[in-house]
């Protein structure tokens, strides 16, 4: 028998938005011990939690993955960015901070795909669950749970941005004061994961409720390699664990239950191909040995593109005014003693969501609005100007990308590519949308402070110069799925209940599960996955679940077969 330490009911790969969700509603069961592992380490950067510091994380492999896509085909090849957080915390501590849900008509779909369980209806129980609404709980959100969610205050608000939303609605739009109630359409303020002047990440919320529970293990600096799978059924998992001192070390770990991958939509896939489970084919020319046949590990990548709109402004205070050099030194000791200031803004305190055209049911376009504008010097630093920047993408993109291990090496990034823009529907989109983002700073509401167009710039005006504009300049939004896909078709890695197929005691909770693509960011709904595995995992062994007000009890699976698993270390 493995030695008592390393046996656990359940083991979690990756600490992220849905690892540490997951891990506090497990390890609530004081019945169950639980291993929550991350190959990052704790969240002591102190940027992380400063609102604006997640524009100096964007490229610091300290907290984060720093992965690029191959070069992209339809984006004049370029290699595109794409920021993953590696760290306790994992993308909620570099994140822009917005909290959307989505579109109702999101899970409505999954659900229509035979995914019994994941209808809006269903779901937004999880979601108040697992939110504390500063301002309080309604028929749409939460009250008391781990994850804090606030209005922008009128405080940091800046004239700017309420002028934004001003014009927006000149240009017939609704003004929408809740983009996660009854309706997203319109523009409007975000709500935002900050408390205090400080980042809300799943972190500071879940893993702080539970970090000190004995019946959870917490280890950072441990990069699994492989699901260990004997006879068709998950019963542990080997990790490298790196000390202090860089000394490292080969681990086993044993899951009486289950294990379950919350490494997102690229360390979910990586780590299934390791382990022998994804398209035999690649496998098999890797050399690994392939334990379960899953065309679809790694396929159905989507992704939201995203491209900028700069209108120069005058006489209308923005970022430009408060980052010359006394006034950053100003509002660093404003952020210091008071934690306000420009440091504590997020990545967007307004924006939009719209529909690219007439014939589009719910909206399919979204813009995150900055009172910023910026250029690359010629040294490739970044450095503000006077204006603003509204940053546009296609909600519900239908190219699909993937994916896939390199070689057998868990240290070698796997290969990644987007896709972006391969369908006609995609690039129609994203040019309506940019020209939609032109009208809202064409609105009069502007009208007075108004200087030129920044980006793409007057020059661009036909269909094809700003697709020519959005290649050379679009980047992604970050906000992969879809490489684990839910569902019972050819391409599903899981099925409603979130296992892998055809693996016994393997679970997969993350943003890579989604079928499709939400209307939005995904932080949010990666969280919510994690809050409904949870159930099922407690559910499926048999003890008592309380659901969150509205859902009805589930039929009860027969409760999962506790195994003992010899020691092969």
């Amino acid at each position: 028998m493995p030695c008592k330490e390393n046996q656990y009911d359940y083991i979690i790969v990756g600490a992220g938005s849905a690892g540490c969700a997951l891990a506090h509603r497990l390890s609530r069961e004081a019945s169950r011990r639980v291993l929550l592992l991350e190959a990052g380490g704790k969240d002591t950067f102190p940027m992380i939690h400063i609102p604006l510091g997640f524009a100096f994380m964007m490229k610091n492999d300290r907290v984060n993955w720093c992965y690029e896509t191959e070069p992209e085909p339809n984006m004049h090849n370029r290699k595109m960015s794409w920021p993953r957080g590696r760290v306790l915390g994992g993308t909620s501590c570099i994140n822009g901070m917005v909290y959307i849900r989505g579109q109702k008509e999101d899970y409505d779909r999954w659900a229509a795909m035979g995914n019994k369980g994941w209808s809006y209806d269903e779901l937004l129980p999880y979601f108040k669950r697992s939110e504390h609404k500063a301002e309080g709980g309604n028929e749409f959100h939460g009250y008391g749970g781990p994850l804090w969610v606030e209005e922008v205050t009128p405080q940091e608000k800046l004239d700017l941005a309420d002028l934004f939303v001003q014009a927006a609605v000149q240009t017939g739009m609704p003004f929408n004061e809740d983009f996660n109630g009854a309706d997203q359409e319109g523009a409007g303020g975000y709500q935002l994961n900050i408390r205090n002047g400080k980042r809300q990440s799943t972190a500071q919320t879940y893993l702080k409720l539970c970090q000190s529970r004995p019946n959870l293990d917490i280890v950072t600096g441990a990069l699994t390699q492989e699901v260990l799978v004997e006879n068709g059924c998950a019963v542990g998992v080997e990790y490298k664990l790196t000390g202090k001192k860089g000394v490292s070390s080969n681990i086993k770990a044993y899951a009486r239950a289950e294990v379950i991958l919350c490494g997102g939509v690229i360390n979910s896939p990586q780590l299934l191909e390791l382990s022998g489970i994804g398209q035999r084919e690649r496998l098999e020319s890797l050399g690994i040995e392939v334990k379960k046949e899953l065309p679809g590990v790694g396929e159905n990548l989507q992704d939201h593109l995203t491209v900028n709109v700069q209108q120069g402004l005058h006489d209308m205070p923005s970022f430009y005014e408060e980052t010359r050099p006394l006034a950053m030194i100003k509002n660093l000791f404003k952020y210091l003693f008071k934690k306000r200031g420009l440091l504590a803004h997020p990545a967007a305190q307004v924006g939009a969501f719209f529909r690219t055209g007439e014939d589009i049911a719910t909206p399919d376009a979204q813009i995150h609005f900055a009172p910023a504008a910026s250029e690359e010097d010629s040294k490739g630093n970044l450095k503000t100007k006077p204006g603003t920047t509204a940053t546009v993408c296609h909600l519900r993109p239908e190219s699909r990308g993937s994916v896939h291990i390199q070689s057998a090496d868990p240290t070698e990034y796997p290969s990644i590519r987007a896709n972006y823009l391969d369908t006609e529907n995609d690039r129609k989109a994203i040019i309506a949308a940019v020209r939609r983002t032109r009208d809202i700073f064409a609105a009069s509401a502007l009208d007075s402070y108004r200087g030129h167009e920044f980006l793409p710039g007057t020059a661009v005006q036909s269909d094809e110069d700003i697709l020519s504009y959005v290649r050379s300049q679009a980047e992604s939004v970050y906000h992969p799925v879809g490489t684990c896909k839910m569902g019972n078709d050819d391409l599903a890695v899981v099925d409603d209940r979130l296992r892998v197929h055809g693996i016994e005691n393997l679970r997969v909770a993350d943003a890579s599960v989604m079928p499709n693509v939400t209307s939005g960011n995904t932080n949010a709904p990666a969280i919510m996955i994690a809050e409904k595995c949870a159930d099922m995992l407690l559910q499926d062994a048999g003890l008592r679940v309380t659901l969150p007000q509205g859902l009805e009890p589930e039929d009860k699976p027969a409760p999962v077969k506790l195994k003992a698993v010899a020691n092969n270390a």
